[in-house]
C-alpha cells in the first residue's frame, strides 16, 4: 500500500529536520509551501548539498542537474512532487 502525500510529506519533513540538524524546528512547523531557501527556515547552499544526499539515500533520487535541484528543491511540495513522479 502506497502512502499518502501527507504521510510523505511528514516523513520527509523529518528527514529534513534530522539531515539538516535543524534542533529549533519540529517538522509539522514547515509549511509544504514555504520556500526552503531565502525563508524562515534559512537554509544554505551547503544544506542543498545535504538534501541531494538524503533524496537520494531516502527515496533514490539523483539530482545531477543543477537547474532541476534548484526547481525540485524549491520547497516540500516540489519536493514531494518529484518524489510522488519517481514511485
Amino acid at each position: 500500500m502506497s502512502k499518502s502525500r501527507e504521510e510523505i510529506a511528514l516523513e520527509l519533513k523529518q528527514h529534513i529536520v534530522t539531515y539538516l540538524n535543524l534542533l529549533d524546528i519540529k517538522p509539522e512547523e514547515i509549511k509544504n509551501d514555504e520556500p526552503l531557501f531565502g525563508g524562515d527556515l534559512g537554509l544554505d547552499s551547503i544544506d542543498s548539498v545535504e538534501l541531494i544526499v538524503m533524496l537520494d539515500r531516502e527515496y533514490g533520487i539523483k539530482i545531477k542537474n543543477p537547474t532541476e535541484g534548484r526547481t525540485i528543491l524549491n520547497s516540500v511540495d516540489s519536493i514531494l512532487d518529484k518524489i510522488q513522479s519517481e514511485n
